[in-house]
């Protein structure tokens, strides 16, 4: 009895210290600070501070978007969140708000470069670009560094461009610049486009998706050599956020997301004259001022983007209503006498009676499309069948479908359309021959047209906004430290 009552007392000991054991454990776990990618997932939200513009973020009627902000999207999917999205006004501002309240970390198309690299921590780079010299078309082009001291040459404040020509002036100390808080590169191609300025300082992909829309501003040279692009984080705190975003960018990598995402960005303007980008521009000012309210009251009735008719009216005519081609489509939306006809449409030359009936035709064919089909790929595609018809359409779908690809997604079936020119692949499917690369190119041309709108909306609204800024700091003696890239 004696031996069971010790048995029992040191059991109870056991149990006794265990339990302590367990609630000092549990204790000093609560106390335990939440790692960086705890934090996110706890408040079950990622935030990203950014920079308006065309390859990092922006806003317009068709929602949010961006590169930087399709990706940063994907990371917060990716990690079960949701993304908020700040976006400041400069570079110095997208800086300061790092590790703050607004952002776990930056997106906003940043340069990796050593002097940041003293002050924030970046993750794996998904991008490189160049800086390039842009120049008005019909000036001199500068080939070299010496040939920028006669000129005005503009850039970002706080940029990496900036901290390049520092290094620059080193090695020539006649070079000069100025600076202006709040522009965008996008406003550096439209001052260079305009005349505004002799000379500026952008990244490669800018100029690569911008230069339809300002065509007289081109490349004169790179100003460094390619240099990596990646999100900045703090300084402080631990590197479980860091190395979830590194993970994931790989990851993005390695499926091949990635560079559906660039060739998403970049496809808007690269295959486009310089003289057809030149002749839209100079048509967006003449000619669409006649038209604009009526696209934009069409619009409105029936649900659609103002620029997107537009765009499809340019492709149509030029925005010339009284437009006749040789095989009798007519007026400014190009329209059949029959298609006329059944849209209820009694003279096709009247601009307004054309665009309402050219909608109307428009979302009956992509009522046509089914129903499964989701945006923006439904618009594609209609605008597709707009073009070729939608028996043909139908037909490069089998072929994508025949072929493992999927018939729903525009980026696949535009690969099977041209197939519709050659008799091996016609002769298999139901409507036979067409010529496929038509709408293919129609389709891509009114993407363009429609970004180009949209861009050129944004321009008009900053470029009144500049007029109402003070004159331009010469900065070309601040001080290194204050060099912090774009």
């Amino acid at each position: 009895m004696l031996g069971f009552y010790f048995h029992l007392k040191k059991t109870t000991k056991r149990i006794l210290y265990g339990s302590l054991l367990f609630t000092v454990a549990m204790t000093l776990t609560a106390s335990r600070a939440p790692t960086a990618l705890e934090e996110v997932r706890n408040r079950g939200e990622l935030r990203v501070v950014t920079l308006m513009g065309s390859t990092t973020y922006f806003k317009n009627a068709k929602g949010q978007g961006g590169f930087e902000y399709w990706l940063s999207k994907a990371f917060a999917k990716h990690l079960g969140v949701e993304l908020k999205v700040s976006a400041r006004d400069s570079v110095a501002g997208v800086l300061v708000s790092i590790g703050g309240p607004l952002g776990d970390f930056a997106a906003a198309g940043l340069t990796a470069t050593p002097e940041r690299k003293k002050r924030f921590r970046f993750s794996y780079p998904y991008y490189e670009v160049s800086q390039k010299v842009i120049y008005r078309n019909g000036n001199k082009r500068p080939r070299k560094v010496e040939d920028l001291v006669d000129g005005e040459l503009l850039v970002i404040p706080k940029s990496s461009h900036s901290e390049r020509l520092q290094e620059l002036k080193k090695d020539y100390p006649e070079l000069h610049w100025q600076e202006m808080d709040g522009l965008e590169m996008l406003d550096l191609m439209s001052m260079v486009d305009s005349g505004e300025t002799d000379y500026a300082v952008v990244d490669s992909n800018s100029y690569q998706v911008d230069r339809g829309i300002y065509p007289q501003a081109r490349a004169a040279f790179n100003l460094s050599e390619p240099q990596p692009i990646a999100w900045a984080f703090p300084k402080h705190g631990d590197q479980t956020l860091i190395d979830a975003a590194n993970a994931f960018l790989k990851e993005f990598e390695a499926s091949g997301e990635l560079a559906k995402l660039k060739a998403k960005v970049l496809s808007q303007t690269n295959q486009f004259t310089q003289g057809g980008s030149q002749l839209f521009i100079s048509r967006v000012k003449t000619r669409l001022p006649k038209y604009r309210e009526m696209f934009q009251e069409i619009a409105t009735r029936y649900g659609l983007d103002w620029q997107l008719l537009a765009a499809i009216a340019y492709q149509e005519s030029h925005w010339n209503h009284k437009a006749t081609s040789p095989t009798g489509v007519r007026g400014l939306m190009m329209l059949t006498l029959p298609t006329a006809k059944e849209m209820g449409i009694n003279n096709r030359l009247d601009p307004m009676q054309s665009i309402d009936g050219g909608t109307r035709y428009f979302l009956e064919t992509r009522s046509r499309i089914p129903s499964d089909i989701t945006e923006p790929d439904r618009t594609w595609l209609a605008l597709a069948a707009y073009n070729v018809g939608m028996g043909h359409l139908e037909d490069a779908r089998v072929l994508t479908d025949r072929s493992g690809k999927n018939p729903d997604l525009w980026e696949d079936v535009r690969e099977f359309l041209p197939l519709l020119q050659q008799k091996k692949y016609y002769s298999t499917v139901k409507h036979g021959y067409a010529r496929g690369h038509e709408p293919v190119a129609y389709v891509k041309n009114i993407r363009h047209y429609q970004s180009v709108l949209g861009w050129h909306s944004l321009e008009e609204q900053r470029r009144q906004e500049r007029n109402q800024r003070l004159d331009i700091p010469n900065a070309s003696d601040w001080h290194e430290g204050s060099m912090l890239s774009l």
